[in-house]
């Protein structure tokens, strides 16, 4: 049985499963039948958030917030959830608009994020925080030593060090496109060295989309 299959098995409620998979697009396109997981995933985030936090303040009792701050960004940013999102296969069960899989929507990693934070939304209605929590403890936490023990600057920093090292100016960002509701906005942030466009990002926030722009660079570009 595949490994989506295993996870929709575990719903009492599959409704809610298929809800977490949801994006607007696909709601635009079929007025009525549900709403999208917008909602979830701002739910999931905010438990995502509580638990990693909670677990990684207990587990490393002699570090300063500063390197908690990063290690929690190192578990949870965009990247390392789109990873566990394509580990689940949940890209080939997305419910998407015909535009937006047109356009690689089940290998967009925003959205592929997006969508783990729903399905840890959809969890936490449909068996309670317990169970949300095991899903993060199974799917995301299982690779915090491995993360520990790598370098925990993040993405921008490491960034600028690394060209800086090579006799560059620092990157700079800039606002490529903003989209979206208040309330679940989309960035597409480009970082430029020595003003040449090296990459874009996209993010919930600007921070983020800065993050992933300087993540792309380095594993594209930077050698």
């Amino acid at each position: 049985m595949k490994k989506i299959d295993l996870l929709r098995n575990t719903f009492t409620n599959k409704d809610l499963f298929d809800q977490a998979l949801t994006h607007r697009s696909w709601v635009n396109e079929h007025k009525g039948v549900r709403e999208s997981n917008e909602r979830m995933e701002f739910l999931g985030d905010a438990i995502l958030e509580y638990v990693v936090s909670k677990e990684i303040y207990d587990n490393f009792p002699d570090k300063e917030e500063g390197y908690l701050t990063a290690l929690r960004a190192n578990l949870v940013n965009t990247h390392a959830l789109a990873e566990i999102a394509n580990r689940l296969k949940l890209g080939h069960a997305l419910f998407l608009s015909k535009g937006e899989e047109d356009g690689g929507g089940r290998k967009n990693s925003s959205l592929l994020a997006d969508t783990i934070e729903a399905v840890i939304g959809a969890i936490f209605f449909d068996r309670g925080i317990g169970a949300a929590e095991e899903f993060i403890q199974e799917n995301i936490l299982i690779d915090t030593k491995e993360k520990a023990s790598k370098p925990l600057k993040d993405f921008k920093s490491r960034l600028q060090e690394t060209v800086q090292a090579k006799g560059f100016s620092a990157p700079k960002y800039h606002v490529v496109e903003e989209s979206g509701p208040d309330h679940n906005k989309k960035f597409i942030i480009e970082v430029l060295v020595n003003g040449v466009s090296w990459g874009k990002g996209e993010g919930k926030s600007k921070s983020s989309a800065e993050q992933e722009a300087a993540r792309q660079v380095l594993t594209k570009k930077v050698q």
